[in-house]
């Protein structure tokens, strides 16, 4: 039970990130992709540039600081590579984002979060 009310919170919270996206004039191109490396949450262009972006949802602002880490980046990054070529086009640049969310909080992006 506890499984499918963090993933109805987690489902919520990629919703109101793509919502935010677009209200920064970003075009949000997919959802929920799924790939052989794992799944990248939302996926989105602005001009010339594609950002793909795990989004991540806490009950606490404070738990935000903990909810990305090194590993969770790094899977995201390889399902990238799976998928980017249909995403991405020549004189594109892409990065991986991330956006953590909290109630009662703005939303915080982070930008070019993966750097290996």
């Amino acid at each position: 039970m506890r499984r499918q009310i963090a993933e109805r919170s987690g489902r919520k919270g990629e919703a109101w990130a793509a919502m935010w996206l677009r209200l920064k004039g970003w075009q949000v191109l997919a959802q929920r992709v799924k790939t052989p490396r794992g799944e990248i949450d939302l996926i989105a262009r602005k001009g010339a540039l594609v950002a793909f972006t795990e989004v991540k949802w806490r009950k606490k602002r404070a738990d935000l600081d903990l909810a990305i880490d090194e590993r969770r980046l790094s899977r995201v990054a390889a399902a990238v590579e799976c998928v980017a070529h249909d995403y991405v086009r020549d004189g594109d640049d892409l990065r991986v984002d991330v956006i953590l969310l909290a109630p009662g909080s703005m939303p915080r992006h982070i930008t070019n979060a993966w750097m290996p």
